[in-house]
């Protein structure tokens, strides 16, 4: 059994341990040369350090609760104070609080959950400050709590578990030779390692508009310029899809405008992608159904100047 399918197999297995898989999935990263999965999964296990980003799915919301005193031994206890007040005084950063601890963290934080229950507390202790005097007019805070849901925790879990299985399942697609990979020795062929990057990129981050390349942290734009059909073409071929079908949807984007900024794409240009998507389903091109939607999309983006 290769690699890749030992990954796959732990991790659609109920409780299977995070920690073990991304190890494997490190040691196929290396494998494959893919700079941008090595550092995603070496910051999953180790934790994020303060000046790396978060993905999305590592930002969860915080609720705050306070106390409160007021004139003539007057008070109120345990008063919810709301996201809208938190964000207008203290900053937004308050509420959408990054979680940078480790998977293996984050399991325990789980698994405290299960035998323990309740919400899990965050240091608020520098809103007492922030917002003195400006939630109930008269009364002063004494105290503010931050709490985040259990259910964030596991969410976490999930995702991660949903990019794992979504990486190998596209490298399985689009990267035939990802299926060979076992512990030996394995050279990686140039345009291999340009897909595993891409593919990568776009599962763990969802941003198509950059790719990783050489080094950690080095990142070149993909070139795809504003009403511009040829550039369009370029990046749809470089991104696995055939010269012939990118260039039917270079002309039908150049003659009309796309819907809205959320779905940059006209009524013809949807017929056409509702027609052509099966391809990549059905492995004719060389990207599977999800990077391909994602790059078809951003790429239209920058095609009409929205991004």
């Amino acid at each position: 059994m290769s690699l890749l399918q030992q990954i796959q197999e732990s991790v659609v297995q109920e409780g299977a341990d995070l920690g073990s898989i991304l190890l494997k999935l490190r040691l196929l990263a290396a494998r494959l040369g893919s700079d941008t999965l090595e550092e995603w999964v070496k910051h999953e296990s180790e934790g994020y350090p303060m000046d790396a980003n978060v993905p999305d799915y590592r930002i969860v919301g915080v609720t705050y609760r306070g106390t409160f005193s007021g004139p003539f031994g007057s008070g109120i206890k345990n008063a919810q104070i709301p996201p809208y007040l938190i964000e207008k005084h203290a900053g937004e950063s308050w509420t959408k609080y990054e979680v940078r601890e480790s998977i293996a963290a984050v399991d325990e934080m789980v698994r405290r959950q299960t035998s323990d229950g309740g919400d899990f507390g965050i240091d608020a202790s520098n809103l007492i400050l922030l917002l003195q005097g400006k939630i109930y007019k008269g009364y002063a805070c004494n105290d503010v709590s931050g709490l985040i849901s259990p259910t964030s925790f596991y969410e976490i879990q999930q995702a991660v578990r949903s990019r794992i299985l979504e990486l190998t399942i596209e490298f399985e697609r689009s990267v035939p030779g990802s299926v060979h990979v076992a512990f030996g020795t394995t050279k990686t062929e140039k345009k291999d390692v340009e897909q595993v990057q891409q593919i990568s990129q776009q599962i763990i981050y969802g941003n198509v508009s950059t790719a990783v390349a050489g080094g950690s942290g080095s990142r070149i734009s993909v070139a795809v310029n504003e009403r511009d059909g040829q550039s369009f073409i370029e990046h749809l071929v470089k991104s696995g899809i055939p010269e012939k079908d990118a260039s039917e949807l270079a002309e039908i984007i150049a003659t009309e405008e796309p819907s809205s900024v959320e779905e940059p794409f006209g009524q013809q240009a949807k017929k056409w992608l509702g027609s052509n998507l099966k391809k990549a389903a059905e492995g004719t091109w060389s990207v599977g159904v999800s990077v391909a939607t994602k790059v078809l999309t951003e790429a239209a983006l920058k095609y009409y100047g929205l991004k």
